[in-house]
């Protein structure tokens, strides 16, 4: 059901200055993006919408200027995380709606974000539902990644790579210095939130098919985006990624002596040295999670911390 065009939401402009930010980054996105900042522009007349651009070759920076955005160019393409830095840092108001700027979001959904988000919520996500990947191949991938970051932060995540979003702008600065320049800034921001014990809730959306050619390709930005959950899996919970694998290596270790005392009567080196390893994966883990912790111990009385 698509909610009504005039449905406000619920923010609007104080003392001049926006208290809604609209961001979205855009590389060669002229034959989408005017339609998108032209309607955003008549549901949210009070808020900004603002465009990073980060080096298209293409007309996308006078498209959204004459749609009624406000644009700020990157001289050559420094990748979708770049371009949501550049725009978190320059937008005005105290929430930020992130969104693509190549169709695939509904403008009409963003009122549906602000409205969750009212309800006391840091950050509200756009959750596309299995008729809304854009393949078989990365619907699968997309459920294999929800279902290891929901392990490891210990809360259910519906949705770990939508880039369809809306956050309070200071706890979002907080976390600037951990986004990757790259297409995994959704995964690291969610996986943050989680970790400081910001409230995350979620909405569905349908996404619809983009207007233009994809910028993300299956296979290395697939592993990347796996690399990059293991990273922040170290941040938020280091045990639950050493833990495992010491356990693995002592399990490995008796199974080893057991047959080596059963065959030989022996306890040999390679049964010592597997023990040994699982108690040293064990207190790099137990370390790792003393330093993550003293990393985020200030980080409710920080805001707005750039990179």
């Amino acid at each position: 059901m698509t909610p009504n065009p005039t449905h406000q939401s619920p923010l609007s402009a104080e003392a001049g200055l926006p208290t809604l930010s609209i961001v979205l980054p855009a590389k060669n996105e002229a034959g989408a993006i005017g339609r998108v900042v032209a309607e955003l522009v008549q549901r949210h007349p009070g808020a900004e919408v603002l465009v990073v651009n980060d080096g298209s070759t293409d007309d996308t920076a006078a498209v959204a200027t004459q749609a009624g955005a406000r644009v700020v160019s990157h001289r050559y393409s420094m990748g979708n995380g770049a371009a949501i830095k550049t725009g978190a840092r320059h937008a005005q108001g105290e929430v930020l709606v992130f969104m693509d700027a190549d169709g695939q979001h509904h403008p009409a959904d963003v009122a549906r974000l602000l409205d969750t988000l009212c309800q006391g919520f840091d950050m509200v996500v756009g959750a596309r539902g299995k008729g809304s990947q854009a393949s078989v191949g990365r619907g699968l991938a997309n459920r294999f990644y929800n279902r290891l970051a929901t392990y490891m932060a210990g809360h259910r995540i519906q949705d770990l790579t939508s880039g369809f979003r809306a956050v309070r702008a200071h706890k979002f600065k907080e976390f600037l210095y951990l986004l990757p320049n790259g297409f995994s800034y959704p995964t690291t921001s969610t996986m943050a939130f989680f970790r400081a014990g910001y409230a995350v809730g979620y909405i569905p959306i349908d996404a619809a098919q983009r207007v233009g050619k994809s910028h993300i390709r299956l296979v290395k930005d697939g592993v990347r985006f796996l690399l990059i959950i293991f990273k922040i899996g170290t941040l938020y919970s280091p045990l639950k990624l050493f833990g495992p694998v010491a356990l693995l290596q002592f399990m490995a270790g008796a199974a080893w002596y057991g047959y080596t005392l059963g065959t030989t009567g022996r306890f040999t080196n390679m049964s010592a040295m597997l023990f040994s390893g699982a108690l040293l994966v064990f207190l790099m883990g137990l370390i790792s999670e003393q330093i993550t912790a003293l990393m985020y111990k200030d980080s409710h009385s920080q805001d707005g911390v750039d990179a």
